[in-house]
């Protein structure tokens, strides 16, 4: 059975919410990020990125990590594309044509897409914060405006079903949903984002995480 090692408040949420798209039975180990805790290595903290158990499955110490048989998959964008391909149905390439597209929608949101839509996410208040938000969300608009028209006329990204490649560009892209006037500017990725997370797996992915200490 696969494993996958994380929690819900990570990047494990992209190959979680692919696996409870699709129904695959999995055995979910929750390892939270060391940084989140007082003392990683007191010996009652619970198991995180720097126990050394995991350390085994992943010496780079960060999550999501994939076990399925003898294969050990360390990035989410990459266990997705890979839990979709073997296990996902219609989630996955159907031919190599698809999953070219997916694995390019992948790249796409890995280097275009999450960094600053994570600098949105993060971003402080105060003047530094409102400045940083400019620079972020000026880089994202060349991706979302690419993004933007290739929806125009679709509900999804490839093959016009939902795929693998909705859920990685989806998740990299939800760190900037708080920066609700660039969303806006684009209409056809607010509604294919909308359309996404109202998906029953999502909420219940959604409901998962915020069940989870922050």
């Amino acid at each position: 059975m696969i494993t996958l090692h994380g929690v819900y408040r990570s990047r494990a949420t992209r190959p979680l919410w692919l696996l409870l798209e699709s129904g695959t039975p999995f055995n979910h180990v929750p390892v939270i990020q060391a940084y989140r805790l007082p003392d990683p290595h007191a010996p009652d903290a619970p198991q995180n990125t720097a126990s050394p158990g995991f350390l085994q499955i992943n010496p780079q110490g960060q999550i999501p990590a994939m076990q399925d048989g003898d294969l050990i998959l360390t990035e989410s964008l990459a266990i997705a594309l890979y839990l979709a391909r073997r296990y996902g149905g219609t989630l996955g390439p159907q031919d190599d044509a698809e999953g070219a597209l997916m694995e390019q929608w992948a790249l796409f949101a890995a280097t275009a897409v999450e960094t600053p839509a994570l600098e949105i996410l993060q971003a402080p208040s105060g003047e530094m914060g409102e400045a940083i938000l400019k620079v972020a969300a000026e880089k994202l608009r060349r991706p979302l405006a690419r993004l933007n028209t290739h929806l125009q006329g679709r509900d999804w990204l490839v093959g016009n079903r939902f795929t693998v490649a909705d859920i990685n560009t989806a998740e990299c892209l939800r760190y900037a949903q708080g920066h609700a006037a660039l969303i806006a500017e684009f209409p056809e990725v607010k509604r294919w984002l909308e359309s996404a997370q109202s998906r029953p797996a999502f909420q219940q992915l959604w409901a998962a995480r915020m069940a989870e200490p922050a």
